[in-house]
């Protein structure tokens, strides 16, 4: 038996040109070393994340170190065990000539999204931790994975988005260089309102409200003389990290609104509609009935 082992294990089968022969052995170790080669990375890429998350890089820059040290030291591996057992690169050419089919065939999309997935991490146009919007939908981006980005929705449900996507279309990036995000809040007074006071009170409550930046600074804009209302727009600056933070401070600039509006007696606008009768001339009022069965009483 062990004869029959020894025999297998000498197979040749791959003959080079150059009158060289792999055997069996040699591709089994190849392979046992790939394979201890890949776990051992994978603990090293565990361990240089570890420390990284003690230092004061970001979490996107972070991760694309801890990707480009796993595929440094999986490649070094792979090279160091050709190179112990003497197996020129030439041996894996028919392989690799037939990755290279199928990849031309059959994995356009994975490799696009694969070199997606590295120009994402190296350019940075979206990191870890940004809150973007693509296509309607909103989130922060939690993963740059080798494939896909996943994204947490603002609902809580997590999207996974293909690299090239990213690149490819529009994607607006509320976070990309600050978090500072311009507000605006619609209000409509009433006609006959002084609208001088209605400016005062609006420019008070945006200097009073926590979380509007000082600079720069609020604005009051008296915009248009509606239908049913004079227009106000209030501007202010904010740092949101998230749709949820611009909404919780629009909404209590509103609740401030309509508690000082109350107090100094300025009413809050809303679409009305006047009719004008002529009570001096009289009104001819018909009762039409709309059976004509009844009429002619059947």
């Amino acid at each position: 038996m062990l004869n029959e082992f020894q025999t297998i294990w000498q197979l040749p089968i791959i003959r080079l040109g150059s009158g060289q022969t792999v055997v069996v052995g040699q591709m089994v170790l190849v392979l046992a070393i790939l394979i201890v080669g890949y776990l051992a990375s994978k603990l090293v890429e565990r361990f240089i994340a570890r420390r990284l998350a003690h230092t004061n890089l970001t979490a996107d820059a972070a991760y694309a170190l801890k990707r480009i040290s796993f595929y440094a030291l999986l490649v070094t591996v792979a090279m160091l065990a050709l190179s112990l057992l003497q197996i020129p690169l030439t041996a894996f050419a028919f392989i690799s000539g037939a990755i290279a089919i199928g990849v031309g065939f059959g994995a356009q999309n994975i490799i696009n999204n694969f070199i997606s997935g590295w120009i994402l991490m190296f350019e940075r146009p979206v990191r870890i931790g940004d809150f973007i919007e693509l296509d309607e939908q909103q989130g922060v981006v939690e993963t740059v994975g080798n494939r896909s980005t996943r994204i947490r929705r603002t609902d809580g449900v997590h999207i996974l988005v293909p690299n090239s996507q990213l690149l490819e279309r529009k994607v607006i990036n509320w976070t990309l260089v600050d978090f500072d995000i311009r507000s605006i809040v619609r209000v409509g007074v009433a006609y006959g309102s002084p609208i001088k006071l209605v400016a005062d009170l609006i420019l008070q409550i945006l200097r009073e409200t926590p979380g509007i930046k000082e600079k720069p600074g609020p604005q009051v804009i008296f915009e248009d003389f509606g239908d049913n209302a004079l227009i106000f727009d209030a501007y202010f600056w904010s740092e949101v990290h998230a749709e949820r933070d611009r909404r919780i401070l629009c909404s209590e600039v509103r609740f401030r609104i309509d508690e000082l509006f109350a107090e100094h007696g300025i009413a809050i606008a809303f679409p009305q509609r006047d009719l004008h009768m002529n009570t001096l001339s009289p009104l001819e009022i018909r009762l039409v009935d709309s059976d004509p069965t009844i009429a002619r009483g059947d």
